[in-house]
């Protein structure tokens, strides 16, 4: 066989889905997300809630890990995970798409608070440097949020465009603003802490959190008045603050409270009020469900990693930052920078004005980078959430078909993309509204998702790698005692959310109706297309075609292992190689052959859409699903022949490959196998010798090595391979 005369156009396919990331790329994904809250929640906590706010966020932040635990367990069932997995496993489809469409609220208005935040952090910078030095200007609140609703439109595009290079790109985006922020935290935490140690004034904590103690703004109940009537009780008018831009024109806000020895129940809805308003500061869990496909090996550990890292994070940055304010801001002027919290902080911290105005420089520069991640995490999220709804043939295969030059969703996060800056532009830079709004899809995914956790506990009985502690055993049956609790506790603080947030009631059952219908059409569309036939989840790959197969074309190393594929239902050969190649040190190529009959064989001009059919889409659909379960790259490539063993001998050849592995032969036994290898290999001419290891995984998972080359093969089965 002479590899000059049988060079034939070959197809190397690539998917955006098999870029893998670190445990630490992970979790500075979602703490872009989930600790750029510190910079709002505390101030939206206070001004909704009162001075008791501290603590419900350091409840939320404690109660987080608990809900990340239902994800840790629901990720661990699906790789392509997330809320709308696991619902439609659980309860259908329908609650499934009402599910991801409340889910879609959550991230399409985390970007746009975010960067607005972000924008007002800058504006006011401006503006504190310009008095600063002697050229005052102080912008009305209009114009701040003009300015800011600018910025964040750039912030915005910018992460588009990041986001449509790729992954890989993002997560370095994040990385490196999670490695500044931690700088900033580290100080913070420092210099708070001497500030409250030489001030013994300020060695105080936040009222309890008692029901007597909280004082709700007129936003804050919502429709509570109407229904609960006799419930609440107005307040003391609250002073406005001590400097505004017009004091002249402010108005003492009116706060109430629950009447006095209300019971136990008033007192139970209040405690779930105040925790209602502080659920800003837990999000990012979904986005942690998305990334976990990306997840490098081993998957799963890397996941429990990821999680630890972000509840010790958020814990100490989001839950520090309202006690820091509450201990070192008065409370007559604290007001003030509830838009802005952490600069108010670095205000009165002790040390010369400089060297404070120094410092809240460097905050507002690194909020503003870290606000502006979480522009980057809502994006991937949902890019992640709408790919996979588009894979289930809820949305056309038209918004996922891969950028021609970077492989990516470019579609999906199109219409992320505007729909974020239609928020933007419709809120004009108030932040307020978008927090109001932001929490509906956050807790209404939340309780969706563990809902569904409880129900597949019963209803899939299978073996999970890591379950949620708390569980009784009656007989047969498993009772999940902390699943239960989690999810009862979702609910609650959903349902009294649907009262006493308006804002967020009416936007967000509105936006949900809408992509819930979007959803229902585009589904009955695709149906009508697909006729009586069942859908089947296709990847979308780029195909490349090439003259001859080369490690350069194929972008591996010499010393890679090939495995070769046929048949998607047995596919437990590429399991294995999976779990024995160290892709770190040596690359997995999974090949598949088109055989050629007739008029086609030998023929050069093959067009490409006759050497990668459906048929082998499905095929490395399925391979992908296989490495995206171990968190290992593999590179694919379609190989047209007339011989299969001959195009496996060759692209082994061509590749200075080390290792060939195959699954069994339904006719031949292994050493039969490995002896037409042999032949085969010997065959070769104008090709560098190099001796090669073939390798069969038969059904029961056993290896059978034989080594190609030397003098002697052998046969060895295995039942407990090392992993790597």
């Amino acid at each position: 066989m002479n590899p000059a005369k049988q060079a034939t156009k070959v197809v190397v396919v690539t998917s955006v889905m098999l870029s893998f990331i670190s445990f630490w790329r992970a979790a500075a994904i979602v703490l872009n997300d989930l600790g750029s809250s510190a910079y709002y929640v505390g101030g939206i906590a206070e001004q909704a809630v009162g001075r008791a706010a501290p603590w419900f966020i350091f409840g939320v932040m404690l109660f987080s890990y608990a809900v990340r635990a239902v994800y840790i367990e629901s990720c661990g069932m699906f790789t392509r995970g997330g809320v709308y997995r696991v619902v439609k496993e659980a309860m259908g489809g329908t609650l499934a798409k009402v599910s991801v469409s409340a889910l879609m609220f959550d991230y399409i208005l985390t970007g746009p608070i975010s960067s607005v935040s972000a924008g007002q952090y800058i504006v006011g910078l401006v503006a504190q440097t310009a008095t600063h030095l002697g050229y005052a200007w102080t912008p009305s609140k209009a114009r701040i949020n003009f300015l800011a609703a600018g910025l964040a439109v750039l912030v915005t595009l910018y992460f588009w465009w990041r986001n449509t290079k790729g992954i890989h790109e993002s997560s370095d985006d994040a990385l490196k603003i999670m490695y500044v922020t931690t700088v900033m935290v580290v100080l913070l935490i420092g210099w708070c802490g001497l500030t409250i140690l030489t001030h013994p004034a300020m060695k105080r904590l936040p009222p309890a959190p008692r029901p007597d103690h909280l004082a709700f703004n007129h936003d804050a109940v919502g429709w509570l008045p109407k229904i609960m009537p006799g419930a609440l009780r107005p307040l003391p008018m609250v002073a406005p603050p001590a400097t505004t831009p017009a004091p002249e024109e402010a108005k003492p806000e009116p706060l109430v409270g629950l009447v006095p020895n209300a019971g136990a129940l008033f007192g139970l809805i209040g405690i779930l009020i105040a925790f209602g308003h502080s659920f800003l500061a837990m999000s990012g869990e979904e986005s942690l469900a998305q990334v976990n496909r990306e997840l490098e090996y081993p998957k799963h550990q890397n996941l429990v990693r990821a999680g630890f890292v972000i509840f010790v994070y958020s814990l100490l940055f989001t839950s520090l930052v309202s006690f820091f304010a509450y201990a070192i801001i008065p409370d007559r002027v604290r007001p003030q920078y509830f838009d802005h919290l952490i600069s108010g902080i670095a205000l009165y911290l002790v040390g010369p004005m400089s060297l404070k105005l120094l410092f809240q420089a460097l905050i507002v520069i690194v909020g503003f980078l870290m606000l502006s991640g979480a522009v980057n995490t809502a994006i991937i999220g949902s890019n992640g959430v709408l790919n996979r709804v588009s894979e289930d043939g809820v949305m056309t295969d038209w918004f996922r078909e891969p950028h021609k030059k970077y492989g990516t969703s470019h579609r999906m996060i199109n219409l992320i993309v505007i729909l974020q800056l239609a928020t933007i532009i419709g809120s004009r830079g108030n932040v307020y509204i978008l927090g109001e709004a932001y929490a509906f899809g956050v807790i209404w995914s939340f309780a969706f998702n563990g809902l569904a956790m409880v129900v597949l506990r019963f209803k899939d009985k299978s073996p999970r790698e890591w379950k949620v502690p708390f569980n009784i055993h009656l007989g047969r049956n498993e009772i999940p005692i902390g699943l239960g609790v989690i999810a009862t506790l979702l609910f609650s603080v959903a349902g009294i959310n649907l009262i006493t947030k308006e804002v967020a009631t009416i936007s967000g059952v509105a936006f949900t109706l809408v992509f819930f219908l979007i959803f229902e059409v585009s589904e009955r569309i695709n149906k009508r297309k697909e006729g009586v036939a069942a859908h089947v989840e296709l990847d979308q790959f780029q195909t490349h075609p090439q003259e001859t197969v080369s490690n350069e074309s194929l972008d591996v190393r010499p010393g890679n292992t090939l495995c070769f594929v046929r048949d998607y239902h047995t596919l437990d050969h590429v399991r294995r190689a999976l779990e024995l190649t160290h892709t770190g040190k040596k690359d997995l190529v999974v090949m598949t052959v088109k055989v050629l009959k007739g008029p086609n064989t030998g023929y050069k001009g093959i067009p490409e859409h006759h050497l990668f059919t459906s048929f082998k889409q499905l095929l490395f659909t399925h391979v992908v699903a296989l490495a995206e379960k171990a968190g290992k790259p593999v590179h694919l490539l379609v190989v047209p022949s007339s011989n299969i063993l001959e195009a496996i001998v060759l692209t082994a050849a061509q590749l200075d490959s080390t290792e060939v592995i195959v699954g069994p032969s339904a006719v031949l036994p292994p050493a039969g196998q490995a002896e037409h290898f042999r032949k085969t290999w010997e065959k070769l001419r104008d090709q560098r010798k190099h001796q090669i290891l073939f390798r069969i995984i038969d059904v029961d998972g056993n290896l059978h090595d034989f080594p190609i080359g030397t003098p002697s093969s052998r046969s060895v089965g295995t039942t407990a391979p090392e992993h790597h």
